[in-house]
C-alpha cells in the first residue's frame, strides 16, 4: 500500500506535458480549486462590426478608429476580469493596452490569441488558418502572457481545409512546447461549399463535428475549448447530455465551453449541462457583453459592462466553481497529490531537452555538466 504522505515524482506531470512554464500558466489562469472561469474580448471582427453598427445609428457612416476599439476592449476587460480567473485578449488592440493601463488585475491570468482574424479560404470557402501578421508564439511568451489561444476552424469532412488546419494546429502546439507556454485550442465547425449557417446539412452534422474534432485534435493542446454539441430548445435535454458525455470522452485534455455569441440565458443552461458532463470551466465572450454596443452613451456602456456583464460572469463563475471538474481531476490527481509533487536535484540541467551524461559525477554540483 502506497504511503499517502510520500513525495510524488514530477514525472507524473511531465507525462501530461505539464512542464514548468505550462504548469505555471495553468496555475495562473485557473481558479483556486482547479476550475477555469475565462472571459474573452479578442473577437476583433465581431467587435468592429458592432461598433460600426452603433456609429451608423448616430449617423456616422465610417469604420471605428483604433482608439475606439481599444477603449471598448479595455472597458470590457476590466469589467469582466472582476469575477474571472483569466482574460483572453488579442495582440493588436488588447494585450499591451490592457497591461499598460493596469485594467486587468495582476491576479487574473492573460491569454493571447495567435491566429489571424478573417484569414484566407480555399475554393470551397473553407478556412485556411494562419498566424496574425507580425505575431507569434515567441512574442506572446516574451511579453509575459500566461497562455496562447489558437482558434482553428475545423471540419473533418472537408479534407483540404482539415489537413491544412491540422498542420497549423500541430505547428502552434510545437511552438508552444518549444517556448514552454500553455496552449488553448479552439476548433469551430463551419459551413462550406454551397452551405450557409442555416443549411440543414451543416446543422445536422454540427454535434458530430464537435465530438469528432475532439477525437482528432484535442491531444495537440493543454486546454481544449469546445463548442456546445447541439442546440438548446431543438434537441432534447437527454440527447444534449449524451452528446456532452461523448465530447467529454473524446477530449484528451481538460475542456472548457465557449459561448459562440448565444444569448446569456441559453449560455447559462449550456454551462450547467457541460459542467455536469465533465467540463472544467468556460471561456466565453459575446454572451457576456454583446449588448454593450447597443447602449447609446459611453456612460451607459460602462454601466452595462460593470453591472450586467460583470454579474453575468459572476453567475457563471459560481456554477463553474461549484460543479466544474478541476483540471487535475481530469488526470486522476487531487490537490493533495499536487502538494506532494517534488522535483529531483539537477532538474534545471535536464530542462530544455539537452540532456548530457553525468556518469561518475555529482549531479547538480556547481560548474558540472548534467
Amino acid at each position: 500500500m502506497s504511503n499517502p504522505s510520500a513525495p510524488i515524482s514530477v514525472t507524473r506531470l511531465l507525462g501530461l506535458g505539464l512542464t514548468p512554464g505550462k504548469l505555471r500558466g495553468l496555475q495562473r489562469i485557473s481558479n483556486d480549486n482547479g476550475t477555469l472561469t475565462m472571459v474573452a474580448t479578442d473577437q476583433n471582427s465581431s467587435m468592429i462590426s458592432m461598433i460600426r453598427d452603433s456609429l451608423k445609428k448616430k449617423g456616422l457612416d465610417r469604420e471605428p478608429t483604433f482608439d475606439e476599439i481599444v477603449e471598448a476592449k479595455i472597458i470590457l476587460a476590466e469589467a469582466l476580469a472582476k469575477n474571472a480567473s483569466a482574460v483572453l485578449v488579442d495582440g493588436y488592440y488588447g494585450v499591451w493596452n490592457s497591461v499598460a493601463s493596469f485594467n486587468v488585475p495582476k491576479s487574473v491570468g492573460i491569454l493571447v490569441r495567435v491566429e489571424q482574424s478573417g484569414g484566407p479560404k480555399n475554393k470551397l470557402n473553407a478556412p485556411l488558418g494562419d498566424f496574425e501578421p507580425g505575431w507569434s508564439v515567441a512574442k506572446i511568451k516574451s511579453i509575459g502572457a500566461d497562455a496562447v489561444k489558437l482558434l482553428a476552424q475545423f471540419e473533418p469532412t472537408e479534407q483540404n481545409s482539415a489537413e491544412h488546419q491540422f498542420e497549423f494546429i500541430r505547428q502552434v502546439y510545437e511552438d508552444c512546447k518549444k517556448h514552454d507556454i500553455l496552449m488553448l485550442l479552439e476548433p469551430v465547425g463551419f459551413p462550406f461549399g454551397a452551405e450557409n449557417k442555416d443549411s440543414k446539412s451543416f446543422l445536422e452534422r454540427k454535434a458530430e463535428t464537435v465530438i469528432e474534432s475532439a477525437r482528432i485534435i484535442s491531444r495537440f493542446c493543454d486546454i481544449y475549448k469546445a463548442e456546445f454539441p447541439g442546440k438548446v430548445g431543438v434537441d432534447s435535454d437527454e440527447q444534449l447530455h449524451k452528446n456532452l458525455v461523448a465530447l467529454d470522452a473524446a477530449s484528451e485534455r481538460p475542456w472548457v465551453l465557449l459561448s459562440a455569441g448565444v444569448d446569456f440565458p441559453e449560455y447559462k443552461k449550456q454551462v450547467e449541462m457541460a459542467m455536469k458532463a465533465g467540463a472544467s470551466g468556460i471561456l466565453g465572450g459575446r454572451a457576456f457583453w454583446k449588448e454593450y454596443f447597443l447602449e447609446e452613451t459611453e456612460a451607459a456602456r460602462k454601466k452595462f459592462a460593470n453591472n450586467t456583464s460583470a454579474s453575468r460572469v459572476l453567475e457563471i463563475h459560481e456554477i463553474v466553481q461549484a460543479k466544474g471538474k478541476p483540471w487535475f481531476a481530469r488526470y486522476g490527481l487531487s490537490m493533495e497529490d499536487l502538494h506532494r509533487m517534488r522535483v529531483a536535484e539537477g532538474w534545471h540541467f535536464r530542462y530544455g531537452g539537452h540532456l548530457q551524461s553525468t556518469v561518475g559525477s555529482k549531479a547538480g554540483a556547481p560548474g558540472e555538466v548534467y
